[in-house]
This record gives C-alpha cells, structure tokens and sequence, in this order.
C-alpha cells in the first residue's frame, strides 16, 4: 500500500514524440512469471533512466531476496550505474529488436503484464489525475489478473 498525507496532483505539459501532451508513465517491477512486485506512476516528462530506479528501490524493500534486474535498452546506462551504486545489484539489458524475428529470453514478461493491465478500462487511456490513484488502479488490475489466473 501506498501512504500520502494528501492526494498529489501532478498535471505537467510534457514533450511526448514531438508533440505536448499531457499525461504519465508507469514503471512496474515483475517476477519472471509476471507478477506484479512494483508499480510507479510519474510524469510523462521524466526519461525512464531517471524514474526506473524509483519503481527498482520499491521492489527490492518490499522482496529484499531479488538478485537482479532484466530491462530493456531503454533503461541502458544510468538506470545500470543507479541500481549497482544503490542497491548492489546488476542489470540485465535485453538486445535490441532485429529486422528478423528471434525469442529473446525474459524480453516479453513485462510487456505481458502491461497489456494484460491495460485491459482494464481506466488503464487503457490516462482517465486518472491523481498519480497515487493510477499507481492504486495499477495494483487492482495485477490483483484481477492474478485472481483470474485461479
């Protein structure tokens, strides 16, 4: 659960593909089965090197027996130095796509979880002001996955 003293309302014009936009990103930290370990929401403004060590701190105080991190090549450089530095673990970064197809191992899970989130109404477009009510409606879609699964 996430604690605030009040709702913090985060509206911020940020440059997404060249155009200005408002809205967020989510970060989520997941087992190698999909599961949900972590979820950060923030503005669209803050590069993913910068925010990823937010939602990889939260993982490791909730599971304190994750070893290391898998990501992908957009959370190369900073991201790596951050979690080695902070948090005394390595960072595998996954291989860029090719013009082939090929099975890289682990690439997909987060992706999974993310659509499989973004089936839920309120996930599939950016309906949510309050930054601690998308982080909340993150973890009740994982929940609704996980119990589906049963």
């Amino acid at each position: 659960t996430l604690k605030a003293s009040k709702p913090q309302v985060q509206r911020k014009n940020a440059v997404l593909m060249g155009e200005k936009t408002k809205g967020h990103k989510r970060h989520i930290v997941t087992d190698t089965m999909g599961n949900l370990l972590a979820v950060v929401v923030h503005a669209a403004n803050i590069h993913y090197t910068k925010a990823g060590i937010i939602a990889a701190k939260r993982a490791v105080e909730k599971y304190p027996s994750i070893q290391r991190f898998c990501a992908d090549a957009g959370y190369r450089k900073t991201f790596e130095k951050d979690v080695a530095e902070l948090l005394g673990l390595s960072v595998d970064i996954s291989k860029r796509i090719t013009s082939e197809w090929q099975a890289l191992p682990k690439r997909w899970v987060v992706e999974r979880t993310l659509a499989w989130m973004n089936n839920s109404r309120r996930l599939s477009k950016d309906y949510e002001i309050s930054i601690l009510s998308s982080q909340a409606m993150c973890m009740i879609s994982a929940l609704r996955v996980l119990i589906s699964r049963f």
